[in-house]
């Protein structure tokens, strides 16, 4: 079975002056403005990057809830923080790097449980095999932190 999500992008102008909107079908994005200011200047708006942060978070907080549970756990909180990191390199720009960072309260876990269920969903939730980027994680279990 295979499912297909889509959105599209449409851009108008040059690399620096130019502007696009971003849109979903599931109708969560509609026209979002994004931009080389919003890019490479913080302007408001959205860009790539933070769009990729957004669904890796979601796409590890699920695999996570569904590790935990084949593992007999369910989670009170699990919350997951995306950091990617777009570099400059000789042929342009590319993104090198996604720090995730969990916090996660979990009746009963122990650590070793824990980072094995965290470890397991950034290994293989769908969109970090997608990534072709160095993906780190930190991961804290009731306040605790623990390397990952």
């Amino acid at each position: 079975m295979a499912i297909v999500k889509s959105a599209n992008a449409n851009w108008q102008g040059g690399l620096k002056d130019g502007t696009g909107k971003i849109s979903a079908e599931s109708g969560a994005l509609s026209d979002q403005p994004y931009g080389f200011n919003t890019r490479f200047e913080d302007k408001a708006g959205t860009n790539p990057e933070e769009l990729i942060a957004a669904a890796h978070a979601g796409c590890f907080s699920m695999a996570l809830s569904m590790i935990l549970g084949e593992a007999g756990m369910t989670a009170d909180s699990i919350e997951t923080k995306a950091d990617v990191t777009l570099e400059k390199q000789n042929e342009g720009f590319a993104v090198t790097k996604i720090h995730l960072t969990l916090n996660a309260n979990i009746p009963g876990a122990n650590e070793d449980e824990f980072l094995a269920c965290a470890n397991t969903a950034k290994e293989n939730c769908p969109i970090s095999k997608l990534l072709n980027a160095e993906i780190m994680l930190d991961a804290h279990l009731n306040e605790k932190k623990m390397a990952a």
